[in-house]
């Protein structure tokens, strides 16, 4: 697109603000083959990448390096805080993706929509521990981090030294994601029916 054509075109919620390079690395070939094979869908995001590749490789790293769940911080309490961190950026591609399977890391659907509602302190099967990492994770995402209130003291009263720095690590790592993709206007993908949220 030429510098004229971009100050006529008027970008919509359904495309990002950039096009792909024509021709991409080799290796953002195979991890699209290989996200399009695991998936289902064939993403946008590592292709706009391709325009810096060292910011498509340690954005994949940093992916890889990922808590994914174990006897410290469950699978279930790392997609609850996945999908909360998402929500507090308010990334559409990024709740679509992180809501996907919640059912496999053993979040009923009421759960799922209380989270996704900003219902989760009224939802009795969620637990007290798991509300605070919740409220944590909204905290921490808040521009500027807001841990008023002795909040630090509550962490502490359920959380480990380690299940802080997980959780913490976690909510970073999704707002970088959420805070990169909003930035490059990157459209949900439709994994999920949670995918259509208010941007503002």
């Amino acid at each position: 697109m030429t510098d004229k054509n971009k100050e006529n075109h008027t970008f919509n919620e359904n495309e990002a603000y950039i096009k792909p390079p024509a021709k991409l690395p080799f290796y953002i070939k195979i991890f699209s083959w290989a996200a399009k094979k695991k998936l289902g869908k064939d993403l946008l995001l590592p292709k706009l990448l391709a325009w810096y590749p060292k910011a498509a490789a340690s954005s994949g790293l940093m992916e890889a390096l990922a808590a994914g769940g174990n006897k410290t911080v469950s699978k279930r309490m790392l997609k609850l805080i996945r999908i909360q961190a998402s929500l507090s950026v308010s990334c559409p591609f990024c709740v679509d993706m992180n809501a996907l399977e919640y059912e496999k890391a053993g979040i009923t659907g009421e759960e799922a929509e209380a989270v996704i509602n900003g219902l989760a302190d009224a939802c009795e099967s969620l637990s007290e521990k798991e509300k605070t990492a919740l409220e944590y994770v909204r905290r921490i995402s808040a521009t500027p981090v807001d841990m008023s209130g002795g909040f630090p003291e509550k962490i502490n009263a359920y959380f480990t030294e380690k299940e802080t720095v997980i959780i913490a690590s976690t909510a970073a790592q999704v707002n970088y994601w959420s805070r990169l993709i909003r930035a490059l206007g990157v459209p949900a993908a439709g994994f999920t029916e949670y995918c259509r949220i208010k941007t503002g």
